[in-house]
């Protein structure tokens, strides 16, 4: 109760704040909502089986205060069914934060030039290295300075986050991630990006790491992408040296409404992790979900890899119905990068069937199953001692 009169009078001052008259400056304020809950089946969980509803509500408010600055304000609650103690006498609200929260400014001067500084999301192609995690409940959110330059259909985006700060209570040392995300539309036949992240933390184990990478793509009837990342430097107190190369092949048939993508990923492993030497690749920020299947044995890489690096041999099939229903069918393979002392180096199969519909522009509903076939390799790695089901359904209402 005391969290609902605080967010009560937050909302009412902030409304009155935006919205008092000045006729210096012209002021239009838009508000933005989302209820998502999601109900999900997993067999085996632990040594049964879990099912649960995960459900995430936002609120924001996008404020243009004048011709140049907008203030952007973004509240979350991120909830279990069920976790309140008691559903009259727990308002704690202890997943209740700020998502976003940022003012977004451009000069007359420089109208090329954007500069957003405060809480935000940021995606970078794919999201590979760098994304929002959309599909986690709490999704992911920096804090810190971005800059895009835009000329035509070049554009520079330049950012610099502060991940963890010793001044902070619970923070121990200071972390920090920078970003340089070059984009070339004009690349013929494609596009073509250009980037480097660069990871530095502090405390006993000294991090200084660079990651430089080119990503291609190619849309059309034939659609392709390759990418290419490498890793040097220091990572917690070792040297680094490893890579990514990812492509995929796709085909349009029937007007598009079928589309066939054959898909191969390779990050690199560590066969000797003991030599005071890093080998396996990282996906450093990177929303490991769309790429890695459904079922999410391997959200956290290298650690969902025991460091043995990542093969992912994928084919899938993307089907359109109507114009309000998509089906997709996804079928991969994985394996480990290096084998190092594992009996196999495959890990397991995975098959995801995901369907999709659009019941109006405010509601929509998705839905999917996956199978997890595993093997020998994923028990000794620790991911999944025996076959595994996965099952949701989930809402997404948005104004």
């Amino acid at each position: 109760m005391i969290h609902e009169i605080r967010l009560t009078r937050w909302l009412a001052v902030t409304s009155a704040l935006v919205a008092v008259p000045n006729p210096a400056r012209a002021q239009v304020v838009t508000w933005h909502g989302e209820v998502r809950p999601r109900f999900e089946y997993r067999h085996p969980a632990g040594t049964g089986e879990d099912d649960f509803t995960v459900m995430r509500v936002r609120a924001a408010m996008d404020a243009r205060v004048d011709d140049g600055l907008t203030v952007f304000i973004q509240l979350q609650d991120v909830r279990y069914w069920g976790e309140e103690t008691s559903p009259s006498g727990d308002y704690a609200a202890d997943h209740f934060d700020l998502h976003q929260g940022y003012l977004r400014w451009s000069g007359k001067r420089l109208p090329w030039l954007v500069a957003t500084v405060g809480r935000q999301v940021t995606a970078f192609g794919e999201e590979r290295l760098v994304g929002v995690s959309d599909w986690s409940p709490q999704g992911r959110a920096f804090d810190g300075i971005r800059l895009d330059a835009t000329r035509g259909v070049s554009g520079v985006t330049f950012v610099g986050y502060k991940i963890g700060d010793e001044t902070a209570p619970a923070i121990s040392t200071n972390r920090d991630f920078f970003a340089v995300y070059a984009t070339s539309k004009s690349a013929a036949p494609g596009s073509l990006d250009l980037y480097w992240l660069h990871e530095r933390g502090g405390g006993s184990l000294d991090t200084r790491e660079h990651t430089t990478g080119l990503r291609y793509v190619l849309s059309g009837a034939v659609d392709a992408r390759f990418e290419g990342a490498l890793q040097r430097g220091r990572r917690d107190g070792e040297p680094v040296s490893a890579y990514m190369l990812t492509t995929y092949v796709g085909r349009g048939f029937l007007r598009d409404k079928v589309r066939v993508t054959l898909w191969y990923d390779y990050l690199s492993g560590d066969d000797t992790p003991s030599d005071g030497r890093t080998e396996v690749f990282s996906t450093v920020y990177g929303t490991n979900h769309k790429s890695y299947g459904f079922a999410d044995r391997f959200t956290n890489i290298p650690v969902h890899t025991a460091g043995h690096g990542l093969q992912d041999r994928a084919v899938k099939l993307t089907m359109k119905p109507t114009r309000k229903l998509s089906l997709e069918l996804d079928g991969h393979s994985f394996a480990a990068a290096k084998r190092g002392s594992l009996s196999t180096a495959h890990f397991g199969d995975e098959v995801d069937f995901t369907m999709s519909h659009t019941y109006s522009e405010a509601l929509s509903v998705m839905s999917g199953i996956s199978r997890v076939f595993q093997d020998r390799a994923m028990a000794e790695i620790g991911r999944l001692d025996r076959d595994m089901t996965w099952a949701f359904v989930m809402l997404k209402a948005i104004f």
